[in-house]
C-alpha cells in the first residue's frame, strides 16, 4: 500500500439539503489525506454506525482501514455490506481493492468491472475509486487505473483530486512527464493544493543528484500553503535522518504536531532513540507503542525492536522480534537487509542454517549493492565453515564468485578448498580451474587442481591427475625460492612414482621420479626405501607393492595455503 493519499471524492447528496452530511464526509476525507487514521477512522465510524446502508460513509471507513493497515477490517466491513446491498458500485470496489490486496487478480478486475457496469459507466466517483485500488496496491494494473482515471476527468474537469490520483497512476507507470503535467493541472483547478506540490517535489527527488534546489522549493511550497500537511514533514524526517539527525528531529516535532498519537508516529519517536545508539530505550520505547496500537500496532515496531536486540546481541530476543515482524509487515515492505539481518540471527541457532541461508538468499536476489551481498553470502558461509559443514560453506564461497566482480585468490581458494574438504572433486577442479586462468605462474592452483582430480579418479588408473603434476613441477623448476614449493613438488614426485609404477609398469621411470624426491629431500626414508625396492627385481613386486600405499597421492594431506 502506498502511504500517501490525498483523494476527495465529490460526494452526491442523497438530500439536497443535508449539507452537515456531506461535511462530515469531507472532514473524514481531510484527516485521512493527512493520515491521521485515528481521527479519519472516528468520523467515518459514527457515520457508518448511524446508516450502516451509507455506501460513501462504508467505502471511506474501509479506505481508513487500508491505509492504516488493517485490511482485514477494510474486508469484512465490504463484504458485510455487499450482503446487503449487492449493488452498489462503490462497495465493489472496494471489494476489488481488498481482493488486489490479497492478489485475487481475476476476481479483483471482475468487481471493478461491474462496479462500472452498474453506475453505466458514468459516475466519477466509482471510476476514481477503481483507479485508487490499482494505484495503491503493488498487483495493481497502472495502465488500467490511467484508463478509468482518464474517463473520470472527463466527466469531472473540476475535480483536482482525480487529477493527483492520474499523477499517481503515471508516477506508478514511471511516467515522471505526464504525472508531473497531471499535478500541474490539479494546481490550476486549485492552487493552495498542497499535495500536488509535494507530488512534483517527488518526483523531482527521484531523479537524483541536483535536484535538491527543486524538490525542496516544492516542498516548502507545500508547507506554506498547508501547514497541517503532515506528509511533508514526515517525508523530510525520514530524508534527513540518515543526513543530519538534529534537522530530522525538527521536522518529525513538526510531524508530531500535527498528526495522531498513533503507533505509527510513536515508533518515529522509537526510532530517533535507535540512531542516537540508545538501544534499550528504544526497545522499551517500541514495547510502549505496541501497547498502544492496541490489536493493530504499526508493524514496523516490531522490526525496530529486533535490530535493536540485534544491537545488543540478545540473539534470542532478536529472533523472536524478526518472527513477529516478518509475520506482521507486508511482504513487499521487507527488504533485503530484513532478510539478511533475520537470517544472520537465525543462524546464531544450531539447526536453523537451512532456513537461514533461505533469508539470505532472499536479500541477495533483492539487493543491487555488490558489498552488501558479499557479506550476506560471506555471512553463511562462515558458519557452515565454523560447524565444520564444508560442502555447504563452498556452495556459499563459489555462490560469492557470481556476485563478486573483482574476485581474487582468496576468493576462490575459499570456494575450491572447501570443495575439496567437502568432497566435491568436480566443484573444486572447477573453482581452481579459475584460479589457474587468473594466475598461471602460482603453483597452487594447478596443484589443488591435481589433488581434485585425484580425488575423481581414486585409484589412479586414468591418470586424471598427472598433467597438473606435470605443471606443477614446471613450475616449481622456474621458482627461485625452491624452498617454498617444496611441499608441492614431493608430491608431485610421489604421484609419479605411483603412476609409472602402478599404471605404466614403468620401473625405470619410477626410480627416476624416486631418486628425484631425494635430490631434494634427501632423507625420506619412504624414497630410501622405494629406491631400493626399484633398484632390486627380486624384491621389487612385493616391496612396491607393499609401499604403493605410502607414496600414492591420495594419502598424502592437504595443507591450508
Amino acid at each position: 500500500m502506498r502511504k500517501i493519499k490525498f483523494l476527495s471524492v465529490v460526494i452526491a447528496l442523497v438530500f439536497s439539503g443535508n449539507i452537515l452530511f456531506a461535511q462530515s464526509i469531507d472532514d473524514g476525507k481531510k484527516f485521512l489525506n493527512y493520515e491521521r487514521y485515528n481521527s479519519a477512522r472516528d468520523i467515518f465510524l459514527k457515520l457508518v454506525t448511524a446508516n450502516p446502508n451509507n455506501a460513501d460513509a462504508v467505502y471511506w471507513l474501509g479506505q481508513t482501514y487500508i491505509e492504516s493497515g488493517d485490511v482485514a477490517s477494510a474486508r469484512a466491513l465490504y463484504l458485510k455490506t455487499l450482503s446487503a446491498n449487492p449493488n452498489s458500485p462503490l462497495i465493489l470496489a472496494g471489494v476489488g481493492h481488498v481482493e488486489l490486496l490479497d492478489n485475487k487478480l481475476p476476481d479483483a478486475r471482475n468487481h471493478f468491472e461491474t462496479a462500472i457496469s452498474l453506475s453505466k459507466g458514468r459516475d466519477a466517483n466509482v471510476l476514481l475509486a477503481v483507479g485508487r485500488a490499482n494505484v495503491d496496491v503493488p498487483a495493481g494494473d497502472g495502465a488500467y487505473a490511467i484508463d478509468k482515471l482518464k474517463i473520470a476527468s472527463d466527466l469531472n474537469k473540476k475535480s483536482s483530486e482525480i487529477q493527483i490520483e492520474l499523477g499517481d497512476a503515471y508516477r506508478k507507470m514511471t511516467d515522471g512527464a505526464n504525472a508531473q503535467t497531471t499535478y500541474t493541472n490539479a494546481l490550476a483547478l486549485d492552487p493552495n493544493n498542497a499535495r500536488a506540490d509535494y507530488m512534483i517535489g517527488r518526483i523531482y527527488q527521484t531523479q537524483g543528484f541536483g535536484q535538491e534546489a527543486i524538490y525542496m522549493r516544492y516542498y516548502n511550497e507545500a508547507i506554506a500553503k498547508d501547514p497541517k500537511f503532515s506528509p511533508v514533514y514526515e517525508w523530510l524526517s525520514e530524508y534527513y535522518y540518515h543526513r543530519d539527525i538534529n534537522k530530522a528531529r525538527e521536522y518529525l516535532d513538526k510531524y508530531i504536531a500535527v498528526a495522531d498519537q498513533d503507533s505509527k508516529n510513536c515508533y518515529y519517536q522509537a526510532s530517533f532513540l535507535y540512531a542516537s545508539g540508545k538501544f534499550q530505550d528504544a526497545i522499551n520505547k517500541s514495547k510502549e507503542c505496541i501497547t498502544l496500537g492496541g490489536a493493530n500496532p504499526y508493524p514496523k515496531l516490531y522490526g525496530l525492536e529486533a535490530y535493536a536486540y540485534d544491537k545488543l546481541n540478545d540473539s534470542l530476543d532478536a529472533r523472536n522480534a524478526f518472527a513477529i515482524y516478518f509475520q506482521k509487515l507486508p511482504v513487499d515492505q521487507l527488504g533485503p537487509l530484513d532478510y539478511a539481518t533475520y537470517g544472520k540471527e537465525l543462524l546464531k541457532f544450531p539447526g536453523s542454517a537451512t532456513e537461514a541461508a533461505g533469508y539470505i538468499d532472499k536479500a541477495i536476489s533483492m539487493d543491487t549493492i555488490e558489498s552488501e551481498k558479499v557479506d550476506f553470502i560471506s555471512s553463511v558461509a562462515q558458519n557452515y565453515l565454523a560447524t565444520g559443514n564444508y560442502l555447504e560453506a563452498g556452495n556459499w564461497y563459489n555462490k560469492l564468485l557470481g556476485v563478486k566482480h573483482n574476485y581474487g585468490k582468496v576468493d576462490i581458494y575459499n570456494a575450491g578448498y572447501n570443495y575439496y574438504k567437502g568432497g566435491n572433486y568436480k566443484g573444486a577442479d572447477q573453482a581452481f580451474a579459475l584460479y589457474t586462468q587468473k594466475y598461471p605462474t602460482d603453483i597452487f592452483g594447478v596443484y589443488m587442481r591435481a589433488r581434485a582430480s585425484e580425488g575423481l579418479d581414486s585409484t589412479g588408473a586414468q591418470g586424471l591427475a598427472k598433467p597438473f603434476y606435470d605443471q606443477v613441477i614446471v613450475i616449481a623448476d622456474t621458482t627461485a625460492d625452491k624452498e617454498k614449493v617444496k611441499a608441492q613438488l614431493l608430491t608431485a614426485y610421489k604421484y609419479n612414482v605411483a603412476y609409472y609404477y602402478n599404471t605404466k609398469n614403468d620401473r625405470a621411470t619410477a626410480l627416476q621420479y624416486t631418486q628425484k624426491i631425494l635430490l631434494v629431500d634427501p632423507t625420506n626414508a619412504q624414497a630410501m626405501e622405494n629406491e631400493k625396492a626399484l633398484m632390486s627385481p627380486s624384491k621389487t613386486k612385493n616391496k612396491t607393492n607393499d609401499t604403493k600405499e605410502k607414496v600414492t597421492p591420495s594419502k598424502t594431506k592437504v595443507k591450508d595455503k
